[in-house]
């Protein structure tokens, strides 16, 4: 599947019940980057906006870049109120951003996804001297419990694609690569959810490698999670724990 269009059948459940990014990550940006109300921000693959909601009030503009149209009708909606937010539909590899008008790229959950060759190129053009590189992930801390450990045990089983496409394929020596010959800084914040069994099965549906409603292995694997539910539920609840992971760097300009 083109990977522009992965998330079109499952916005919803991305809006409701994807993570958000902790409010540190602010001060991070502040301290690192210079992020201040001057600033011009391009949120590249910026999905449904959930980190352009969290930076929108401490930057001047911020350009959301989104390929996939259901996907940012979405953060149009919740955000196009907002004269500091601009979409644009347009891709990672051509942006359509002018020529060094950006202070800082985030990329937010997305990088994965991108040509990198040509993303690299595209963002050496529309960054401005110095400008920076803030790769982003929320990544589930999958040996923190034993229901994270036997929920990635079910996804390994029950979704071939799951392996394949998933965002931790990412390693320092790909993020190296992509920074090269700069070098670059990691930085791991902690982040949460909790979720009673509807908000876990919305969770699970909102990723793109989920098959579902109407695949025949959909229903397989719904049951798979009512039962892992009832095993590790408390009170009703399972959760979910991240390491936020933010990577920033600057390329060559």
């Amino acid at each position: 599947m083109d990977s522009k269009k992965r998330f079109s059948d499952r916005v919803d459940n991305y809006v409701k019940y994807r993570p958000d990014y902790p409010i540190e990550l602010i001060n991070v940006l502040k301290e690192k980057c210079g992020l201040s109300a001057a600033k011009v921000i391009a949120d590249i693959g910026s999905g449904t906006g959930k980190l352009t909601s969290l930076l929108i009030s401490h930057c001047f503009t911020i350009y959301a870049v989104e390929p996939n149209y259901e996907m940012s009708h979405a953060a149009e909606q919740t955000l196009g109120h907002d004269h500091r937010f601009v979409s644009i539909n347009a891709s990672a590899e051509e942006t359509t951003l002018n020529s060094h008008s950006i202070d800082i790229i985030t990329v937010a959950q997305s990088f994965h996804w991108f040509d990198r060759l040509r993303t690299k190129t595209e963002f050496r053009r529309i960054l401005k001297k110095n400008g920076w590189v803030v790769l982003i992930w929320n990544e589930r801390d999958i040996n923190d419990s034993q229901f994270q450990i036997d929920y990635d045990a079910m996804l390994k089983s029950f979704i071939p694609e799951y392996s394949l496409v998933d965002h931790k394929n990412i390693d320092p020596s790909v993020i190296s690569e992509f920074f090269h010959p700069n070098t670059w800084e990691l930085i791991t914040l902690k982040n949460f959810q909790e979720f009673d069994y509807v908000g876990l099965k919305g969770r699970l549906l909102s990723s793109s490698y989920t098959p579902n409603v109407g695949h025949p292995a959909h229903r397989p694997l719904i049951d798979e999670l009512e039962k892992l539910f009832a095993r590790h539920a408390i009170n009703g609840n399972v959760r979910f724990d991240y390491n936020t992971k933010i990577y920033i760097g600057h390329l060559l300009t």
